[in-house]
């Protein structure tokens, strides 16, 4: 029954017709378009891999400036191919989970400024570290996948509400805070950068350095002066305001505390809404 359960919430979920479904399905379908390539090397007699090659030299990102200034659409094209299932497999879920916590706490709306200027953020920190250190001009490298946009909104799903635990896939009975996964992944990330596929680590730092970035710029936006009074009201001392936001602080704490333990779901329409004019 549960299964079953899983089940349509997904299926609803694909047919959301959301930004994140969206860019599930486009991220699917572009890996399944690239399992054709081999039928296509072999009706147009090419030699092996052609087809495939020919792809990611228009879409994925290279480490070499010149070609991307002559192909600068290649800084959104590469966050969509994938090579092979397991890539294909792991981002998706990523997206999936980090996405949909993203939606709950953050927004749909600025899920969608993570995402993008997450994997963009990512192919920049490439492009630096390949531009900028003598292990550019060793090796030439491309850069694919979603996982710098996926890592950065997980990241940023983990600074807003560090403390909330979640149980991991086919582990059940154990449950870890996002704070810490989300130092695990970015450590595994540091220390795999000599061992293999140093561009995608490169970039998924970057990713998350935005997720991380783009929290810490919200709750320093939020910190706002006061507004002046409207007419006929006794504007605030600073005591007066001082107090209030210290009240409306704890709150929110209370707040993001009760949907560590209990979910987001549990929260009464009230606590919603003030949570929502906090943000």
């Amino acid at each position: 029954m549960q299964s079953q359960h899983i089940g349509n919430e997904f299926a609803s979920f694909l047919r959301s017709g959301s930004l994140l479904s969206i860019l599930f399905i486009a991220n699917v379908a572009v890996w399944l378009l690239m399992l054709l390539f081999p039928l296509v090397d072999y009706l147009y007699a090419l030699p092996s891999g052609s087809a495939k090659a020919g792809w990611y030299e228009w879409l994925a990102l290279s480490s070499q400036w010149d070609v991307v200034i002559h192909r600068p659409w290649t800084l959104l094209t590469y966050m969509f191919l994938h090579d092979g299932f397991w890539h294909i497999l792991f981002n998706m879920l990523m997206l999936y989970f980090g996405g949909t916590m993203c939606c709950r706490y953050l927004n749909p709306r600025r899920f969608g400024w993570i995402y993008f200027f997450s994997g963009l953020f990512g192919a920049l920190l490439y492009l630096l570290v390949y531009n900028l250190f003598p292990v550019g001009r060793l090796q030439v490298s491309v850069l694919l996948g979603a996982s710098a946009a996926v890592l950065g909104v997980f990241v940023a799903v983990a600074a807003y509400v560090p403390n909330q635990e979640v149980s991991l896939w086919l582990i059940r009975t154990f449950s870890i805070k996002l704070k810490w996964l989300a130092l695990i992944f970015v450590v595994v990330d540091l220390l795999s950068i000599p061992a293999n596929n140093a561009g995608g680590h490169i970039a998924h730092i970057g990713g998350a350095l935005f997720g991380w970035l783009f929290v810490v710029a919200m709750r320093w936006k939020n910190k706002k002066p006061r507004k002046a009074p409207s007419a006929g009201r006794r504007p605030l001392s600073d005591d007066e305001y001082n107090r209030r936001r210290a009240d409306d602080q704890k709150r929110v704490d209370a707040i993001l505390d009760k949907i560590s333990k209990s979910g987001y779901d549990k929260l009464s329409k009230e606590e919603k809404e003030f949570l929502f004019r906090q943000k």
